[in-house]
């Protein structure tokens, strides 16, 4: 899985120019918008019925996750969360409440929980930097998703969550194994992408 530098180089540039606006958003207008995500996110209806999401815990400036994942758990759903074990993304059960550790990058994973097969996940809300209406996905650059997402059920939810400022007007530069999404919620709107999309 070897990138052109043409493309490693393009990754760069445009992680670098969204990350520095999502990071210049306010306090006050992340949480607003954060909260309007998480409401639109609930109102899928693939999320209203799923029994098992797997959401994130978020760090930084990303969309806050902590009232999805209470919410999750409260309408009775198991609530999977990631942890890195050997270089390579583990679904972890996990309950409000329960201890979480920081990582080295500086997102925070759960410390129990058991392991979870990823057949038995109906949604992921995943992360990501900058997204496409086409369902592309320009993650963090350690590739943990995208080997992730291919042990999901073919009929598991593919959701991206991120701000109006992650959604760009053309394509994210893309490998063949950079994984598509099937859903993106913003504070504006829900993008849905047909599979087999480009």
């Amino acid at each position: 899985m070897t990138q052109s530098t043409e493309l490693k180089k393009a990754k760069r540039a445009l992680r670098r120019e969204i990350l520095a606006v999502r990071d210049a958003m306010s306090d006050a207008d992340r949480a607003r918008a954060s909260s309007v995500i998480v409401e639109r996110f609930l109102g899928l209806p693939e999320v209203a019925v799923a029994s098992t999401t797997m959401a994130f815990w978020s760090f930084g400036s990303e969309v806050d996750t902590r009232s999805l994942l209470v919410r999750l758990a409260e309408r009775g759903a198991t609530v999977v969360l990631p942890r890195i074990a050997d270089g390579q993304l583990e679904p972890r059960s996990w309950a409000p409440g329960e201890p979480l550790a920081p990582t080295w990058f500086g997102a925070s994973e759960p410390t129990d929980g058991r392991a979870v097969d990823p057949t038995t996940i109906d949604v992921v809300a995943v992360p990501g930097v900058a997204f496409d209406r086409s369902g592309g996905r320009l993650g963090y650059g350690g590739g943990f998703y995208d080997r992730f997402l291919t042990r999901l059920r073919p009929d598991a939810l593919r959701a991206a969550i991120g701000f109006r400022c992650q959604l760009v007007a053309g394509t994210v530069p893309a490998a063949s194994f950079d994984l598509p999404i099937d859903v993106l919620v913003t504070e504006d709107e829900t993008v849905r992408v047909a599979r087999g999309s480009p």
